[in-house]
């Protein structure tokens, strides 16, 4: 493309609090009965009066700080006002002039992404429209819910970035536990701002494309946007600035309307709310619930336990697996020298990663439903890497106690799964493998090294997989040479 694309994100968020953001109602994102959470206040009945939501203020600037975000010492909500049939008001308490939250980033890639502000808006209702119906329904459960909308500066350059400034930005509110941010179930929308420009430093005319609705949709819609445009430009025509949705089927953005400016919303102070005051010990108390974020866990998982890329990223991805791992190394570190833990770490890592998670079946990793404790699982690892348990065997061994919650050592006992590392027995085993095997053993003095493979495997069928490998490779090979 001649033109470089300058993109602008925005964030709708909402908040994982026990009521809605200006009254008593339940914020239950699983009510699926329209119209059973609502109180004369998230509908707008004549007298009612708003409260703000403590909970959702703080959670606001939980993001904020840990967005690197200035938290100003005052702020108030304003009128946003507009007219759709889903906004019981008409208008919407959000926050232009003074939100809670200003000038923070997000690193990208080793790149700031400068956060511009966060402020807190309530939701709208929601449209539904039957099909072949001349009419619309609305459901108001979702109207008043806690809206935390974040907005960047213009600095993100390829579609790419733009969905990963998401990824990454719904990891840190799962983490911060302010929003489960699952864009399925719409608890986090992004919009993404598109212009072009042939000049560093100047913006073209913007177009916003709205509600996207998973990460897969920003990449694409940003790209079609971003070509769209571009043809347009070397056509010699105009930009206009509209609102656009995303088709997903057809792959296209399509117009949706003219975009308003801020002065189409004639906002004002919002008369019914005082402004608020956060005093830096607020702002601490805040500031100390905030845990661990990815990005530094990704740190310290490679500086601690020296994983690839790849495994950390599942580890800090989910959560919950990363925890567990966690409590996994510390059985570990209770009884080993340093110089073996590393090698029972990356077993450890393997086995979690291919086969623990292989068992949820491509469910996300819980550890409240895996019957395996850490202490049972580090038990595990450790009798491997002894060479107590095979490789084979301790795939069944594991998914035994995936499906009981059986510690190790008793499903050995109970099987009898024992490695057999006795050279003596495996002797008598490879006697009988050969006098079975005269082709095979023909087939090895000829050169063929498939024959050896071959009657490795005989070995482990006859011993049911228990027969230590590396015993039975150096005593088959010194028979077979010998004889």
């Amino acid at each position: 493309m001649k033109y470089q694309p300058i993109l602008g994100l925005e964030a709708h968020v909402e908040l994982k609090t026990k009521s809605k953001m200006f009254c008593s109602c339940a914020n239950d994102p699983n009510e699926r009965h329209p119209n059973m959470l609502i109180c004369p206040i998230c509908t707008a009945q004549p007298g009612s009066l708003p409260v703000i939501n403590k909970e959702a203020v703080r959670k606001t600037i939980k993001t904020g700080l840990a967005l690197n975000c200035q938290i100003p010492e005052y702020s108030k909500f304003d009128r946003k006002n507009y007219f759709y049939p889903d906004l019981p008001k008409g208008y919407q308490i959000s926050q232009l002039y003074q939100p809670f939250c200003k000038k923070g980033f997000l690193e990208i890639d080793g790149r700031k992404i400068r956060i511009r502000e966060i402020h807190l808006e309530e939701d709208t209702g929601r449209l539904v429209h039957p099909e072949g119906a001349d009419y619309s329904l609305v459901d108001f459960n979702r109207a008043g819910i806690p809206l935390m909308e974040l907005v960047t500066e213009p600095d993100i350059t390829s579609a790419r970035e733009a969905r990963k400034f998401a990824e990454e930005l719904q990891l840190i509110l799962r983490y911060l536990e302010v929003s489960d941010a699952d864009m399925e179930k719409g608890q986090m929308r992004v919009e993404v701002n598109v212009s072009l420009t042939k000049e560093k430093g100047k913006l073209g005319t913007k177009v916003e494309i709205k509600n996207l609705n998973s990460f897969k949709a920003v990449e694409r819609a940003t790209n079609y946007e971003a070509q769209r445009q571009n043809k347009l430009l070397d056509k010699g025509e105009k930009i206009i600035q509209e609102t656009r949705g995303w088709d997903d089927a057809r792959g296209i953005t399509v117009s949706q309307r003219e975009k308003e400016e801020a002065h189409d919303y004639r906002y004002f102070p919002e008369p019914d709310l005082p402004p608020l005051h956060h005093s830096k010990k607020i702002i601490e108390e805040i500031k100390a619930e905030i845990p661990e974020l990815p990005a530094q866990k990704r740190e310290r998982f490679k500086r601690e336990y020296n994983l690839d890329e790849k495994s950390i990223e599942i580890f800090v991805q989910n959560k919950d697996l990363g925890e567990y791992f966690e409590k996994i190394v510390s059985e570990f570190e209770a009884r080993l020298k340093k110089e073996k833990l590393f090698k029972l770490i990356k077993l450890a890592t393997n086995y979690l990663i291919t086969d623990l998670l292989g068992l949820f079946k491509g469910e996300q990793f819980s550890e409240k439903r895996c019957k395996i404790d850490p202490e049972n699982f580090a038990e595990f690892i450790s009798l491997i890497e002894e060479g107590k348990i095979s490789s084979k065997i301790a795939k069944t061994i594991l998914q035994e106690m995936f499906s009981t919650g059986v510690d190790t050592s008793h499903i050995i006992k109970e099987k009898q799964l024992i490695q057999i590392t006795d050279r003596i027995e495996i002797e008598k085993i490879i006697k009988e493998v050969i006098s079975k095997n005269q082709r095979a053993i023909e087939d090895f003095k000829k050169g063929k090294e498939n024959a050896f493979q071959f009657l490795i495997g005989q070995v482990m069928a006859i011993s049911k997989g228990k027969a230590d490998p590396q015993v039975v490779k150096s005593v088959l090979k010194k028979k077979l040479l010998t004889s």
